[in-house]
Parts: C-alpha cells; structure tokens; sequence
C-alpha cells in the first residue's frame, strides 16, 4: 500500500468558525495510510448514479491532504435522502433505534444465496442510526463473519444511498480485518455522516491509531469531533504530537474535545518541558482560547487542575515568540477572560489569575506586538470593530487607543 504524509450527527448544534482566527495547515511529519488511489470511472451525464465511495474518493483525490470542501457536501444522494427524510416518521422510543435494520439485516443473513446488492434499497424506510447501535452490531454477529464482511464492504463501496453505506459501514465496524481500513478512511472522509462509525471502526483494529491520525487531519467540524476523541481513547503513543499541535482548527465545534486533547495529550506536561516549539505554543494558545468559552460542550479551564500552570507556561512562551495577529488575538482573548470571570472559574486563585493576566498583558502592550496588530487587521472589518470596542477597551491595550479612546502609552 502507498504511504503519504499527514498533514497538518443527527440532532446536533449548528456549526461556526472563531472570529479572528485564521486555519493553521496541518504539518507534514506523521506518515499515515493512505486510502486507495483508483475511482470508478465517473458516469456520464445520463450513466449510472455516483456512489458515496466514489464521491469522497474523487473529492480526496483534488486535494489528497486537505480537509473534503463543505466536508463533502452536497452528497449524491441529497435530493432523495431529504425527501426521505420528511416522510419518514419520527420513533418516540429510541431505544428501537435500528431495530428495524436488524430485522432486514437477520432476514438477508437468513438466506445463503442472497447477494449484498439485494441490500442496495432495504433500508429506504429505515431510519439508520449514524453511530454505533446494539441492534445493527447484534444481527452482524448472528451472521457468519465472512459474510458480514463481504456484505458490509459491497454496502460501503456500491451504495449509492447513504443508509445502504451507513449500514455496510456499521457491519464493519463489528470486524476488526486490517485489510478493510482503506475502505473505511475513505468513506469516512465524508464524516459530518459516516465519521462515527468509522472512527469506531478504525479504533478497532491493528493500525487503527495510524489510520485514524491519516482521517483527523483530513476531517472537519462534526467529523473531527468523532476522530479527535477517537484518538483521545485510543493509540496516543503514536498521535500525542499530533494532538498537541493540530487538534483545534479553529472551529467553535472543538470545545467538545479540547479539554480531552489536554488531557490526554499531558499538555502541562509538553509545555512545561525544555522541547517547546512554535506549533506547540500556538496550538496551547487554541486550546486554552477554546476551553475558556466552552462550557456547555466540554470541559473548561475551571475543570481542568493544571489550568494555573498551562496559562502561566504559555504566556511565558509568548514573550520569546515573535509577534503575529493570531497569537496576540488568542492571548488578548485569553487575557479576557481571566479578566471578567471569577478566578475560580479560570481554575486559578486571585492572586495566580492576576499574575497571568499581567503575564499576557506584558506581551500584547510591547511595541512590536502592538504594530504587528494593527497592520495585520483591517480596521474597516467587523471583526476590528468588535475586537476594538470590547476586549481591546476592557483591557486597555494600547495598540487600540486611538478607537477606544485610551491613553496610548
């Protein structure tokens, strides 16, 4: 198999990026599987329908390491899911979530010479759950094994109806053949749908840690929430540099997994130690900035023990680092906060919250840093505005004393 290097949800909240932020690539040092390189001839305009494998395939093959475009969406199957979707009646006890699946899946298995391909539209009245499900996981392992793989494979590479891949990957996800992670990464690369079951998929198998790392760095918004607390559970030996520099991409979706990536991570432990580098500052800065206004999601600063550490740590690495908008942006939001919450919920007493704060604020009012600032952002942008008349006038940074009408100093 060819290698390359990495880079770098049903009833779920909507999705937006962090103002000010601008996307970090994703680097280049963790060599990862690759999915399979040839794709189905792409039918022609009257031809056949596209299936979701070729979909994601061809759409990774544009960009091989970079994040799918609007995460793969539109799907092929888009105009008839969503009709399906509004006839489809709502279960009151979720509890018979993919019951109904078992039922066709026990009936199929039940019958030696039925093909996969008798699958292909079974499952156009069912709602499929998109994660792991009792029902589905038993009916595969009532059936012979061989079988369940050799139907779940035809289901993930033929189908042109996301329920029939949903259900082909669900099989899969009860197996743990190596040979199937190819199949299951690229499927999974359309993951705002299939990244939980690929995720769990993955995890189960030997290579999984690598194969998941390959799908983090290619995924985003719900996706990567699947795959990055995925890996936050599972093969850190070999993603732990990963997660410390390029978990976050800046979308308001990681509150969700940043307090589990600095967890798992030991975060305190990497910046603390004498092998720091700017991609490990950078991304502490993300993560703090993201644990700091994600309550409701995952854990905060409050939650996390060695929040007084981490924040001290990083800002000490900001005053050697060279000035640029996005480290004095997530420094002056950071700084921000300490200032208007309760020191408790920094995790922090007064006295540490006090000394931080001053910490940062040392570093945003140097001249340098306050230049770099103000030729970086447009001041006709909303985000200026915003930035300018909030958290630059709470903290008095003189970079904006002229718009917020301060001393500069």
């Amino acid at each position: 198999m060819d290698h390359d290097q990495g880079c770098g949800r049903s009833g779920r909240p909507g999705r937006a990026r962090h103002s000010g932020g601008v996307n970090c690539r994703h680097d280049q040092k963790n060599r990862v599987l690759r999915p399979p390189v040839s794709a189905p001839t792409e039918p022609g305009l009257l031809g056949p329908p596209v299936t979701l494998f070729a979909h994601a395939l061809r759409l990774h093959q544009q960009d091989p390491d970079g994040v799918l475009p609007h995460d793969g969406q539109p799907y092929p199957d888009e105009d008839r899911h969503r009709a399906r979707a509004r006839t489809r009646p709502s279960r009151s006890d979720r509890r018979l979530d993919g019951a109904d699946v078992a039922i066709i899946l026990d009936r199929h298995f039940s019958q030696p010479d039925a093909p996969a391909s008798e699958l292909a539209e079974a499952f156009h009245d069912s709602d499929v759950p998109i994660h792991r499900n009792e029902h589905i996981s038993a009916a595969a392992l009532r059936a012979d094994r061989q079988r369940v793989r050799q139907t779940g494979r035809w289901l993930v590479r033929h189908s042109v109806d996301r329920s029939a891949a949903t259900v082909g990957l669900a099989l899969l996800a009860t197996d743990w053949a190596e040979d199937d992670i190819p199949l299951i990464q690229t499927i999974g690369l359309l993951s705002d749908h299939f990244g939980p079951l690929a995720a769990d998929a993955l995890q189960r198998r030997r290579g999984g840690d690598e194969a998941l790392l390959w799908l983090a760095a290619r995924v985003s918004g719900w996706g990567r929430v699947y795959v990055v607390e995925a890996l936050c559970r599972h093969g850190l030996s070999g993603s732990r540099p990963w997660l410390l520099r390029n978990a976050c991409d800046g979308d308001v979706l990681n509150g969700y997994f940043a307090g589990r990536v600095a967890t798992a991570a030991h975060l305190h432990e990497a910046i603390t130690s004498t092998e720091v580098d700017d991609d490990l500052i950078d991304h502490t800065g993300r993560l703090l900035k993201t644990m700091a206004h994600c309550g409701g999601m995952g854990m905060t600063l409050e939650h996390y023990p060695p929040a007084p550490i981490v924040l001290a740590a990083h800002a000490a690495h900001l005053a050697r680092q060279a000035p640029t908008v996005n480290r004095y942006v997530d420094a002056a939001v950071i700084a921000n906060h300490l200032t208007v919450k309760p020191s408790y919920q920094c995790g922090c007493t007064a006295e540490e919250r006090d000394r931080i704060v001053q910490q940062y604020l040392a570093v945003l009012e140097q001249p340098a840093w306050r230049h770099e600032v103000r030729a970086g952002l447009d001041p006709a942008s909303d985000f200026f505005a915003w930035f300018a008349s909030d958290m630059a006038a709470r903290l008095h940074l003189g970079a904006f004393a002229d718009v917020t009408g301060g001393d500069d100093c």
